[in-house]
């Protein structure tokens, strides 16, 4: 059984250790069925450009058939080419097409190299890897929606430097993610689109020399069009380097929204309490629970930038055409795909299993002087200049500190030690429905606003 597509040049075995270095199945074989998809579609453009006879072509389809079905039923058959020492998973699978249908397997690879055969598996395998991950955003941001229109009318500080600073609703804080996640969804549609573009045809970097129709091959594969340059086709990895700097993005996304549960969760916030599901507790310390699931999803974040600077680094000073550097494109790009699958599916977890502690988010809202830039507004509407009613309202904000009273606990004739405009319908300006109802622009936390926000989310899903 031959093991590996090249050697009649050599005439001495491969050092033991350089062999391993050089090998990729150990991680290439989760290209297996997507190489034997590209393959089936290969013959049969071989058949119709007179390569292959009928007899041939029907011979290595059923034998591909039978090789994607036995590796689909038997795990332990793709770790025998570990074992044997096999260089990749298109070796394996034409070594095994060999063994099985004799000399017309070894007809398959006419006019093919490994280089346009890595990069359409990689295009193929990272296209159905993407939609995949679209639908996990989606129930992703599902699992915000439920979130949101489960506490609909609740209210919480907004924050800045991690200060509070205005009061806004529990589902408008909720749709600021959402709208990530949207960007997120939206600038992989656009990868995807990239992604489909059908480099085989091009040879190892010249093209082939047999009249194959390029462009029913990729309407075979599901391609959207073909690569217009060969030298392109088979060293491009942008598609990559584009997915991955993607998938930080999203892991950017997911670490914040960790963050925020985290914080959230920890007795001196007390919004959130997850659930005995989503959490752990201490080797030591009995009282514990831990947001493990959360920390993880922040840490891992690193890892995948970690990835996208590693695949800019390789392919920084990379001379055309192909070179072995590319080899490491793999691991970058399954690790990234697992970490951010993983990431997604214990997110949508978590928010299934996070109960929002209302009380504690209101009593939150209405302290802490959140309403000092709605009390700036109510004397700007009276007439003031809004820099001057900025200090005036900061140096009542002192008085209250110094005294320990809130704003909307003065008295009148205290007000008015700072100026005659206000009036007795400063109360009503300070109160907690007030100053949520003002913003009512579009894309405000305004009840009405909020509402027509989620209703908006439910439907663009």
């Amino acid at each position: 059984m031959m093991t590996k597509l090249w050697g009649g040049r050599f005439a001495d075995e491969a050092d033991e250790r350089f062999a391993r270095f050089n090998a990729s199945f150990r991680f290439d074989r989760r290209l297996f069925e997507v190489d034997i998809r590209a393959s089936l579609a290969y013959a049969e453009a071989l058949r119709e450009a007179g390569v292959l006879s009928r007899d041939e072509a029907m011979a290595i389809e059923r034998g591909l058939q039978t090789i994607l079905d036995r590796g689909r039923r038997e795990p332990a058959y793709l770790e025998q080419g570990v074992q044997r020492g096999i260089e990749d998973v298109h070796s394996f699978v034409e070594a095994e097409l060999v063994n099985l249908i004799g000399d017309a397997g070894r007809k398959l690879h006419t006019g093919r190299s490994r280089n346009d055969q890595v990069a359409t598996d990689l295009r193929l395998y990272l296209r159905e890897s993407i939609d995949e991950i679209q639908e996990l955003i989606k129930a992703l941001q599902r699992a915000l929606l439920d979130l949101a229109e489960a506490h609909q009318d609740v209210a919480m500080p907004g924050y800045t430097h991690l200060q509070r600073a205005q009061p806004v609703l529990w589902p408008h804080y909720l749709l600021a993610y959402f709208e990530m996640f949207a960007r997120d969804r939206a600038r992989l549609r656009e990868i995807r689109a990239r992604v489909n573009v059908l480099p085989l045809g091009s040879g190892a970097l010249a093209g082939t020399n047999y009249p194959i129709d390029r462009q029913r091959l990729a309407e075979r594969l599901g391609f959207e069009t073909i690569s217009g340059n060969s030298l392109d086709a088979v060293s491009d990895r942008d598609f990559v380097i584009e997915f991955i700097g993607a998938a930080a993005l999203i892991m950017v996304h997911l670490s914040r929204l960790a963050e925020d549960f985290i914080i959230f969760s920890t007795s001196e916030f007390g919004f959130i309490e997850l659930s005995d599901r989503v959490a752990t507790g201490s080797s030591l310390m009995p009282q514990k629970k831990n947001p493990d699931a959360l920390e993880l999803v922040r840490g891992k974040a690193g890892r995948v930038f970690g990835h996208h600077l590693a695949m800019l680094t390789v392919m920084k000073g990379l001379p055309l055409s192909y070179n072995k550097d590319l080899q490491e494109d793999k691991e970058s790009l399954f690790d990234t795909r697992d970490t951010l699958v993983d990431c997604l599916s214990v997110m949508t977890v978590v928010l299934k299993n996070t109960r929002v502690r209302s009380e504690r988010l209101i009593e939150a809202a209405a302290r802490g002087d959140l309403n000092a830039t709605e009390l700036a507004d109510y004397l700007v509407g009276k007439g003031m200049p809004f820099r001057q009613a900025h200090e005036l309202v900061g140096r009542l904000v002192r008085y209250g500190l110094e005294r320990g009273k809130r704003l909307e606990e003065f008295s009148l004739e205290e007000y008015r030690q700072f100026s005659p405009l206000f009036e007795s319908d400063v109360y009503e300006a300070l109160s907690l429905d007030a100053a949520l109802a003002r913003k009512a622009v579009p894309g405000g936390t305004a009840p009405a606003r909020v509402a027509e926000a989620l209703a908006a989310a439910r439907q663009r899903l």
